[in-house]
């Protein structure tokens, strides 16, 4: 009597447009032990992605009707705290900060690339080897299950990128990291660019964190990088 089996692997949402790269990405994710949905449009992909539920979701910035961002700006609006991952054709600082106002976690850049997605996709996706539930400083707590912080009773909802910073830093604390250090622990691969883009993710992290009468925990040593202390 045959018996069905229950298929464990992470779903990825795919978003594309092109059905060559869709294909080439799919089948990377297939051999890689992933579930991979493809759709090739906003409409199909906002759907699936409420639908679904899956553990992450790729989008091409560039879809027909509508953007990526536009697309992963609305699946925020919703309240979905899906990890995204968008395809860009450009890495400049401008690019950066649209991706994460937008509120994506990570992109990578196009010409496709398997090695450079498959390392990005495993890094969101690989479970935590951290033994510890949560990490503590001061008046903040950082849930590492739920990937949430709590200052003073408030729940900051946080990226996946915003997410890895702040547990850094808090790994650390009372420490001055270097933004090279920064750069290698937290992005997690090769990084090609300016590291204006840690200057981005600081701001955005410090108007998460920090209320109307906090104190700022997140302080700039000029010249060399950033420290989790109080004041």
């Amino acid at each position: 009597m045959p018996t069905s089996t229950l298929n464990l692997a992470p779903q990825v949402l795919l978003i594309e447009t092109n059905d060559d790269v869709a294909q080439h990405v799919s089948i990377d994710l297939k051999e890689s032990g992933y579930d991979p949905i493809v759709v090739n449009d906003a409409k199909a992909g906002l759907k699936q992605a409420q639908a679904l539920n899956p553990a992450l979701i790729v989008i091409d910035r560039m879809l027909a009707g509508e953007s990526g961002l536009s697309l992963c700006s609305h699946l925020r609006a919703l309240g979905n705290r899906t990890p995204v991952l968008l395809m860009m054709a450009r890495d400049t600082l401008d690019d950066r900060i649209a991706c994460l106002e937008a509120g994506a976690d990570d992109y990578f850049l196009k010409p496709y690339r398997s090695d450079e997605f498959l390392k990005l996709v495993q890094m969101y996706l690989e479970p935590s080897e951290s033994g510890a539930e949560q990490l503590r400083f001061w008046e903040l707590t950082l849930d590492l299950t739920n990937r949430t912080a709590l200052r003073n009773g408030r729940v900051i909802g946080l990226t996946m990128k915003e997410f890895e910073l702040l547990k850094y830093l808090m790994e650390h604390p009372r420490e001055v990291l270097t933004r090279e250090q920064i750069l290698e622990n937290v992005w997690g691969y090769d990084f090609m660019g300016e590291s204006n883009v840690i200057e981005v993710y600081i701001r955005y992290l410090r108007l998460k964190i920090d209320g109307k009468d906090d104190k700022r925990l997140i302080q700039t040593v000029r010249g060399v990088g950033y420290v989790l202390r109080e004041v």
